[in-house]
């Protein structure tokens, strides 16, 4: 009968136990690995955005500036950039968001030369576009010399209704009907030429000294979504990826507009005659004026920012009742530029009538640069 050393009974203990010589059973390792696995990592700001929105469209944006922390923001990829943060710091001018580190470098040497082109600066005026249901802004910072050496004077184009009759309507009104030809025209000028197309924070901003805008830049506007802007000419800014502004009586209802086109207040109903013969905005009280542009920002999902004076007839009442409503700026039809310093309840405007085509366009705010 074979014989059992001590040794090996102890090895054969050992073996049936499973015990380790540091002494800790497979049961405790294996409960600390499922508490483990029990505990997730945590999301991080820009995945937990995309989780809550649980949509395939939605586009989590993030920001890099030197001297500022910004939180991402959720936008929806092809449709226009919705409200991009403007940083402001003293003794700083903010020059825009590009696309790229470099892009935003070369912008902070050089503004005037980089803040209209297309392919690098980006705002509102542009479609989200993502990697992944994300991407990343670079910001960028000039100084308020740069800004008074550009001496940028922005031209808000107002256009009205359109014309598919070359020789023009007849009847009084027939100035306000644009050539849709020479429409197009002038919108293919725009967007060949790369002007930069602020939109209307930018141009608060701007106002204030504090974002760098160029000088071959535009704002293109039309009054009163009439049939003839929402068929013939709004299309064209859509096919051309040229952001215009439409001025819409928001009391008549709100016009469906393409995603190129930004719908603000032309005014609830204020867009008749008073009592004195002229609109209601030099008419009605500024509580009345500013219960109104409170009906219409509400038609217009709670849009404010800036509107348009009905036949542009503004006075301190109509300023004191825009400024109880919330709105930080209104649009008259005195022709000029705005500039640093414009009074944002009378900007001045650029009205296209009849019969002006690509070359009187030239004329009001420059040529596309030469290559």
């Amino acid at each position: 009968m074979a014989r059992v050393t001590l040794a090996g009974v102890a090895l054969f203990t050992l073996a049936l136990t499973g015990c380790s010589s540091a002494g800790t059973s497979a049961p405790a390792a294996e409960a600390e690995t499922t508490a483990s696995a029990r505990t997730p990592t945590p999301l991080s700001v820009v995945e937990q955005l995309l989780a809550d929105a649980a949509d395939p469209t939605a586009c989590a944006v993030s920001f890099v500036i030197d001297g500022a922390t910004l939180d991402p923001q959720l936008q929806t990829q092809h449709t226009l950039y919705r409200v991009l943060p403007i940083p402001r710091a003293e003794g700083r001018v903010f020059a825009g968001w590009y696309a790229n580190a470099d892009s935003a470098a070369a912008a902070s040497a050089n503004a005037a030369a980089n803040a209209g082109s297309p392919a690098t600066r980006v705002n509102g005026s542009k479609l989200v576009s993502c990697s992944a249901q994300q991407t990343t802004l670079y910001g960028a910072w000039t100084t308020a010399d740069a800004v008074a050496t550009e001496n940028a004077r922005i031209p808000i184009l107002m256009y009205h209704q359109f014309t598919a009759k070359a020789e023009g309507e007849s009847g009084w009104l027939r100035g306000n009907y644009a050539y849709i030809e020479d429409y197009r025209a002038q919108m293919q000028h725009i967007s060949a030429g790369a002007f930069y197309l602020p939109t209307w924070d930018e141009l608060d901003a701007f106002i204030d000294g504090a974002l760098f805008l160029p000088d071959h830049a535009a704002i293109v506007t039309d009054d009163d979504a009439d049939p003839t802007w929402l068929t013939m000419a709004a299309p064209i800014n859509e096919q051309l990826q040229v952001m215009a502004t439409s001025f819409d009586i928001t009391g008549d209802g709100v016009a469906e507009q393409n995603r190129f086109i930004l719908p603000r207040s032309h005014t609830h109903t204020m867009h008749t005659a008073g009592a004195s013969g002229q609109g209601q905005m030099v008419n009605l009280t500024p509580a009345e004026i500013a219960a109104d542009m409170e009906a219409s920002a509400a038609a217009l999902g709670g849009v404010k920012e800036v509107v348009a004076y009905p036949y542009g007839h503004h006075d301190e009442r109509s300023k004191e009742g825009l400024r109880a409503a919330g709105y930080a700026m209104a649009r008259t039809i005195e022709q000029g530029y705005v500039s640093v310093g414009t009074d944002k309840l009378a900007l001045p405007c650029i009205r296209i009538n009849f019969g002006m085509d690509v070359a009187d366009l030239i004329e009001l705010i420059g040529a596309a640069p030469e290559s």
